[in-house]
């Protein structure tokens, strides 16, 4: 079995299993992703759906939050944790949106990574999910399995291990693909104790074979 091989069945299984996945972050406007994205950064997403409707409720459009009071934002997103850092930001990034984007969130990775706090995963996610546009969120989820089923040399950097998938994942199916990791993250191939005796990938997976001395 070459690569190409391996990885349609990879793609088709996790189709079998999840269909087409969605994002787990609750959001109305594209901008409310961008901040929801920024939030989940060391923080669960059930959390961040927790916060983000109170504080979208008090700041409900995109100027209110760029007149905000960094330190009411702060308050809010305190159960994010780092909420200092992420207060900051998302008041900042609202007003640069206003002042140089006309409140539009930007469709590229180059344009997205000049927002506060934005990195290469935040803006691949906005990319594919708001704008359609192929992409690789390269998170912990993505990070970890791809390495143990050996699409990727089990690097660690997000960058690289993006650089590598985007040569091996076929574009129009990235998207969905990163959104199935994260659900297969949580499911079966978990950080600890994953679990290879029910995982439809088994057949497929560098990590498993090694295990059985294969």
């Amino acid at each position: 079995m070459n690569l190409q091989e391996k990885t349609i069945g990879i793609l088709d299984a996790l189709d079998r299993r999840y269909g087409q996945a969605i994002c787990s972050l609750t959001y109305r406007h594209p901008y409310e992703l961008l901040i929801a994205t920024r939030l989940s950064a060391q923080c669960t997403d059930a959390r961040v759906n927790q916060v983000t409707p109170i504080l979208f409720s008090k700041y409900p459009t995109l100027e209110s939050l760029a007149n905000a009071d960094p330190l009411d934002v702060m308050e809010i997103v305190k159960p994010c944790g780092v909420y200092k850092v992420k207060g900051q930001n998302i008041v900042d990034m609202s007003r640069m949106l206003i002042d140089q984007y006309g409140g539009v969130v930007p469709d590229t990775i180059e344009e997205l990574t000049k927002l506060p706090g934005v990195g290469r995963k935040t803006a691949n996610l906005i990319c594919g999910d708001v704008y359609g546009k192929p992409a690789i969120v390269a998170d912990t989820h993505c990070i970890r399995i791809t390495g143990r089923l050996g699409l990727q040399p089990r690097l660690k950097d997000p960058v690289k291990v993006e650089m590598i998938l985007k040569e091996v994942i076929p574009p129009e199916r990235s998207n969905n693909f990163c959104h199935q990791l994260v659900h297969f993250g949580r499911e079966v191939c978990t950080a600890r104790s994953p679990k290879c005796d029910r995982c439809e990938l088994a057949m497929y997976c560098d990590e498993f074979h090694k295990g059985r001395g294969d």
